[in-house]
């Protein structure tokens, strides 16, 4: 059973599991179902928050629970309700089924401030940043999961923690939960670029979404537990992004970036919010060496292709038959803008693996 199957992360694992022959079937959870499928998916709605689960894990021998919400970030409340209490639900009702094996997209978010030059590996410690309330949520269920753990040692729980992850099909949604209406993403291209910005300090992994599939189904082969960075080479800084785009370094300082930032989110112009800016600062670079060798995992692209492919999504306006990865909203860039940078139309809608209430915010995915 997966939550967010409709998302970013979750129509990847539903292709890998697809194509494995010790896979029988699928049930992949959505608040509303998509047109896409896969074969050996079935496909059942359910809002995590508020409906009952547990008839929807009853004989599955795993649960991988991706649903997530990024969006409003001008209301957190909201966030906290879908993204912890949501899965606190998924966790208990996985315990009261007696799911052999629980697998739980975590994230190089729920770890603390570390260094940017000397990877960390599993064992560093998870409290996130305090200032942004997509790390908070992590580090929140990562305790929790510590104590389901204790207290159900018949579950095998699996945390994978994957860098950022990008693949075509989910640009256009990931331009409406991060960047906003307003990016022309047709311009996005080598040669038309003329500067990136060069932040001092700002260093960030990437992974072909793709590929962070294939630490997950690995992992629900193996009698494996704890948990699992995932992320490829090379590191993602100022340097690498200017010959990404043939364009030139400028040199700035972090708050020469996210005055200009804070002003557009709090104007509701981008729905980004520069507490996520500031955690980003400091994220530690992590360590795979886990992966590679408990899982046999490798990813087959690197972390340029995987930008490569995120870059040209945005100049096609790519997507995918799910609410969370459609290519356009109902009203387009103009009901973005007016429903406050949700990246939604009217209603809600999904991205990633997660559900946005638009008016107020948005996610990646079907919030299963």
């Amino acid at each position: 059973m997966i939550t967010g199957a409709s998302g970013n992360v979750g129509t990847s694992v539903v292709a890998a599991l697809a194509e494995d022959e010790r896979v029988g079937s699928m049930l992949g959870l959505a608040r509303r179902e998509p047109t896409w499928s896969a074969a050996k998916l079935t496909w059942a709605t359910a809002d995590i928050g508020i409906d009952e689960l547990d008839g929807h894990l009853a004989g599955a021998d795993a649960v991988v629970h991706l649903a997530w919400l990024f969006q409003p970030t001008h209301d957190p409340v909201v966030t906290w309700r879908n993204n912890v209490l949501g899965a606190i639900k998924v966790f208990e009702a996985a315990g009261r089924a007696g799911v052999p094996a629980l697998v739980y997209s975590s994230s190089v978010g729920a770890y603390s401030p570390g260094p940017q030059h000397e990877p960390v590996d599993e064992s560093w410690p998870t409290h996130g940043w305090p200032g942004a309330a997509y790390c908070r949520e992590k580090a929140y269920l990562e305790r929790w999961l510590d104590g389901f753990e204790a207290t159900h040692p018949d579950t095998r729980v699996v945390r994978i923690r994957p860098a950022f992850l990008f693949k075509r099909e989910s640009a256009s949604e990931q331009r409406r939960l991060f960047a906003g209406p307003l990016l022309p993403g047709m311009l996005v291209r080598r040669g038309l670029v003329p500067a990136v910005p060069d932040v001092t300090g700002l260093r960030f992994q990437a992974l072909h979404t793709d590929d962070a599939a294939q630490a997950f189904r690995l992992v629900l082969h193996r009698d494996v537990r704890g948990a699992f960075n995932i992320a490829a080479d090379p590191v993602i800084d100022g340097r690498v992004l200017a010959e990404l785009l043939h364009a030139r370094r400028v040199p700035l300082p972090p708050g020469a970036l996210r005055l200009p930032l804070a002003a557009a989110w709090r104007m509701r112009l981008v729905p980004a919010s520069p507490d996520l800016f500031d955690a980003v600062l400091r994220l530690p670079i992590m360590d795979s060496t886990r992966a590679r060798t408990e899982l046999g995992w490798a990813p087959r692209r690197t972390a340029t292709e995987a930008l490569e492919e995120l870059l040209a999504g945005l100049r096609e306006g790519a997507g995918l038959a799910t609410p969370p990865l459609a290519s356009r909203v109902r009203g387009g860039r103009l009901r973005e803008l007016l429903g406050n940078g949700a990246g939604v139309g009217a209603g809600r809608a999904d991205v990633g693996g997660a559900e946005v209430a638009s008016g107020g915010g948005a996610e990646t995915g079907e919030r299963a």
